[in-house]
C-alpha cells in the first residue's frame, strides 16, 4: 500500500499447532507482502501460545483463556463470565494497537477476538484448516464474508476454499534436489527406501509401538527407519548388524523438511497441517487418525486418500502384523510409491498463505476506503 500507513492486522488462533502454525505462517507471508505491517498476535497462557509465537518473531498480547463446546448448543449460551471477560480484555488489545483486521484461524482465543472486532465494527477474516469447523469459526462465518477453508468439502458459510498457509521451506521443498544431503544428516544411507514416522509433535504411543514392532520385518526387506517418537516416548534402536539398513530413533526434529527431503513414504497422525504439508511437497503417507474428536481426522486424510495419494488406518488396526503385510508392501514398490508421490503433489495447494495475505490487505483497503467515504 505506498504512502499509506502500514496495515495494523491482529491475528487470532492459539492453544494448539493446528491453530498457531496456520497462523504464523500467514503473518510471515503478509510480512513479505507488505514488510512494514503491524501484526499483533492474540493468545492465552494454556497451550502453545507463549512458545510458538514469540519463537516467530511477532509480539503477543495475552488474553484470559475461554474455552467452548465444540457444538453450537444449550452450552454455548450458558457459557460462563468469563467468556465476557475474555471479549473485553481482546477489545482492549485492538484498541491498543490500533486494528484494522481480525484474522481468526479457531482455538480458545478466536472466539474472543471476533465477537471483540463484531462489536468495535472490524473486518472479519476467517481461516478454517480442519474438514469439520469448530463452533468459533461457525460463528464467525456468520458475521463475515471472507471466509477461508482448507479443501472445497468444508462445509462453512461463505467459504472459499484456499489450501491451509504453510511454510515456504515445505512449499518450496525439491525433495530430489535434497535427498542425499537430508539422508546424510539423519545418518541413513542414499540408497534404499525410507520410511519416516511421526505422531506429530507430541508423538504417538500407538504408531511408535506398531513400527517399532515391525522392526525386524522392515530390516529383512531393506527398509530404512527414520523414527520421530516425540519428546515424551522412548522407542529403543534395535539391535542390527552394520550391514543391516539403518533404524534412526530421534525424539524431535525442528526441521521437518529435512524428515521429509529424506523419505519415500510417511506413517503419522492425519491432522490437518500434517495431510497439507505432505500433499505440497508429494509425499505418500499412511494416516493413522487419532480416535478422538468424532473422527475430525479422518476427515482431513479423506480427500488424499481418495486421490490415491494415501493409505488410511484405524489407530485400533495398526499393529506390527498391518506393519509387515499392507505396508511393507507399498514400501517396496518403486512404481506404487511414484503413483501416489504423484497422486498427493495434486491434491496440495502450496500457496495459500500468499493468497489468505492479498485477501486480508484488500480487507483493509476495503475499510479505510469506508472509513474516508464517511469521513467526506
Amino acid at each position: 500500500m505506498p504512502g499509506e500507513p502500514p496495515p495494523r492486522v491482529v491475528v487470532a488462533g492459539g492453544h494448539s499447532a493446528g491453530h498457531i502454525e496456520p497462523a504464523m505462517n500467514f503473518a510471515d507471508a503478509l510480512r513479505r507482502l507488505e514488510p512494514t505491517a503491524e501484526i499483533t498476535a492474540l493468545g492465552t497462557v494454556r497451550g502453545l501460545d507463549t512458545t510458538l509465537v514469540p519463537a516467530r518473531g511477532y509480539p503477543l498480547e495475552l488474553i484470559p483463556p475461554a474455552p467452548l463446546p465444540r457444538k453450537l448448543n444449550r452450552a454455548l449460551l450458558q457459557t460462563p463470565g468469563r467468556l465476557r471477560d475474555s471479549v473485553r480484555a481482546a477489545e482492549i488489545v485492538l484498541d491498543r494497537v490500533r486494528a484494522e483486521v481480525v484474522v481468526g484461524f479457531g482455538g480458545y482465543v478466536a472466539m474472543p477476538a471476533y465477537l471483540a472486532a463484531h462489536r468495535q465494527g472490524l473486518p472479519i477474516v476467517v481461516h478454517e484448516a480442519n474438514a469439520r469447523p469448530g463452533v468459533a469459526n461457525r460463528l464467525a462465518a456468520r458475521m463475515t464474508t471472507h471466509v477461508f477453508t482448507a479443501a472445497p468439502s468444508v462445509r462453512l458459510a461463505h467459504a472459499t476454499a484456499i489450501g491451509i498457509p504453510l511454510r515456504p521451506a515445505i512449499t518450496g521443498l525439491d525433495r530430489p534436489v535434497l535427498r542425499d544431503a537430508a539422508r546424510r544428516r539423519f545418518g541413513l544411507r542414499p540408497d534404499g527406501p525410507v520410511l519416516t514416522v511421526t505422531g506429530g509433535s507430541q508423538g504417538a504411543h500407538s504408531i511408535n509401538a506398531a513400527v517399532s514392532g515391525a522392526a525386524a520385518a522392515l530390516r529383512a526387506t531393506g527398509v530404512q527407519v527414520l523414527h520421530i517418537t516425540g519428546p515424551q516416548h522412548v522407542v529403543g534402536a534395535p539391535d542390527r548388524d552394520p550391514a543391516d539398513p539403518p533404524y534412526v530413533v530421534v525424539p524431535f526434529v525442528d526441521e521437518m523438511h529435512y524428515a521429509y527431503a529424506a523419505a519415500d513414504f510417511v506413517i503419522c497422525r492425519s491432522g490437518a497441517m500434517t495431510c497439507a504439508e505432505l500433499a505440497a511437497v508429494g509425499l505418500p503417507a499412511a494416516y493413522v487418525p487419532l480416535p478422538l474428536r468424532g473422527g475430525e481426522q479422518r476427515l482431513n486424510a479423506e480427500p488424499v486418500v481418495a486421490a490415491g495419494g494415501a493409505l488410511l488406518v484405524d489407530d485400533g488396526d495398526l499393529d506390527p502384523a498391518w506393519i509387515e503385510t499392507t505396508l511393507i508392501p507399498v514400501l517396496t514398490d518403486p512404481e506404487r510409491i511414484a503413483a501416489m508421490s504423484a497422486h498427493a503433489s495434486a491434491a496440495g495447494t502450496p500457496d495459500a498463505d500468499l493468497i489468505l495475505a492479498r485477501r486480508v490487505l484488500a480487507a483493509v483497503a476495503e475499510q479505510r476506503s469506508t472509513a474516508s467515504r464517511g469521513l467526506e
